[in-house]
């Protein structure tokens, strides 16, 4: 194909990078230029101690009314879905300060619990622990994963009918932290603050309502709304009623980079960092595209996970239109669980129209990982058909990719191809060589799912 008036990009993929061909037209949608944390350790420990808002850990342990060498501690944290930097070993590793400062002021190291908040994922392995947290943690502190179905979970409430049930580990403990990234959440608006602890913490059957097809289909559960937006309304429901103490969130550039801290009350610091991030991400465009390009990121260790890509570029996507999707998918299972795979089978057999209606009828009996598909119908319900997106990855076999709803990039590269760049050009070269326009206008969201493209008549 002739490549003149043609341009090289960067795509991401996993821990890894590869370039791409794209027409030079072409527009770049990317995250505001910002400049990382210098000397992010002191950054992170002025933050812990100037909360945002509410006291600080001092003032919180005296107000306990116990010998601060008898409180108990736990800290929640992210699982491997999110890239908080955790690690003691780094200079941007929020942990190993705030650890530090529950030191000195008098919490032994024993008294500590760490949690890894994986809501209804898997649990995480012994390796991704060692390598988050670094050897400093890992070895001295007790790190344990959340189970969403044991049956030692701890009852705090009844919402919408609901009984929801806390990890008795958190609850357990007098004094309960939260720490989070907080990035554009095409359910709850916004990742971090509240809803480390829900879905983070709370019973399957819970995450069942914040997950239900109501919840989804409502337009208010989008990316970057927090106002009227069901899922998050009752993940701060659910927060207040643990009685969460401190929080600490962090945002990243787009190279990863720490960007942001906030810490103090709850929802005051997620806020903050909420407003902040806004402006970072929100990104506008003033029209729609007929080709879009963009990636799963870090997150997309999963095809699950990388749904939330595709949905992220659904305001810029013409109907039609066609979206390339990069996703690394280097987990153990590279598709999702067994429930996530047999949901996306029934969307490939009924189409998005009857997927639609199915999920909200009587005849249908809620699955875990149900969601995630209902997401993913809702780029297909807007772009037209399965056709409208091309998913390349090469660590999905071939066969088993092409059973998923969307075409598969090894149709378009051949069944052979081991090489990510080669496919995703194949891919890129095919939507123009098919499209229906004659001049398509093409568009790179080049931070994947950490940016949110949306329309505005007068963008430039």
């Amino acid at each position: 194909m002739n490549r003149d008036g043609w341009k090289q990009v960067r795509v991401e993929y996993g821990p890894a990078f590869f370039d791409v061909w794209i027409p030079g037209h072409g527009d770049i949608l990317g995250m505001q230029n910002v400049v990382a944390l210098k000397n992010p350790r002191e950054q992170i420990e002025s933050a812990i101690g100037r909360p945002v808002a509410g006291p600080g850990l001092d003032k919180i342990i005296k107000n306990l009314k116990k010998a601060v060498q008898d409180v108990l501690v736990a800290i929640a944290v992210s699982d491997n879905t999110r890239p908080v930097p955790y690690n003691g070993e780094r200079e941007d590793g929020i942990l190993l300060p705030l650890l530090k400062k529950l030191q000195s002021i008098g919490v032994g190291k024993r008294n500590i619990k760490i949690i890894v908040a994986t809501g209804t994922h898997v649990a995480t392995s012994k390796k991704w622990k060692r390598e988050a947290f670094g050897e400093s943690i890992w070895k001295r502190y007790e790190i344990v994963d959340h189970d969403s179905t044991s049956d030692e979970l701890f009852d705090v409430a009844s919402i919408g009918g609901m009984t929801v049930k806390i990890n008795r580990h958190f609850m357990n403990a007098d004094l309960r932290i939260v720490t989070g990234l907080v990035e554009p959440h095409f359910m709850a608006g916004f990742s971090g603050g509240r809803k480390i602890v829900c879905p983070g913490l709370i019973n399957i059957e819970a995450t069942h309502l914040f997950h239900s097809a109501q919840y989804m289909d409502d337009p208010h559960a989008t990316n970057l709304n927090m106002e009227n937006n069901p899922c998050h309304e009752f993940a701060l429901n659910v927060a207040r009623k643990t009685g969460v103490h401190f929080s600490i969130n962090v945002a990243l550039n787009s190279e990863m980079k720490l960007a942001g801290v906030w810490a103090g009350e709850l929802e005051a610091s997620h806020n903050a960092a909420v407003q902040t991030l806004r402006s970072w991400v929100e990104i506008a465009a003033a029209h729609e595209y007929d080709i879009v390009l963009t990636h799963g990121g870090k997150v997309a260790v999963n095809h699950y996970q990388a749904v939330k890509a595709a949905y992220a570029v659904i305001p810029i996507l013409k109907r039609g239109g066609v979206a390339v999707l990069v996703a690394h998918n280097g987990d153990e299972e590279p598709i999702g669980k067994k429930n996530y795979r047999r949901v996306l089978q029934v969307l490939k057999e009924e189409g998005p129209v009857s997927f639609s209606d199915m999920l909200r009828s009587r005849r249908w009996q809620f699955t875990p990982d149900q969601w995630e598909v209902q997401k993913l119908n809702q780029f297909f319900q807007k772009a037209g058909s399965f056709e409208s997106l091309i998913y390349c990855t090469t660590n999905i076999e071939p066969d088993e990719l092409k059973k998923l709803p969307g075409r598969s990039g090894y149709d378009i590269a051949g069944s052979d191809c081991a090489d990510i760049a080669v496919m995703v050009q194949h891919a890129i070269d095919h939507a123009f060589a098919s499209s229906d326009v004659h001049e398509p206008r093409f568009a790179y969201v080049q931070d994947g799912p950490y940016v949110v493209p949306v329309l505005r008549e007068n963008a430039t």
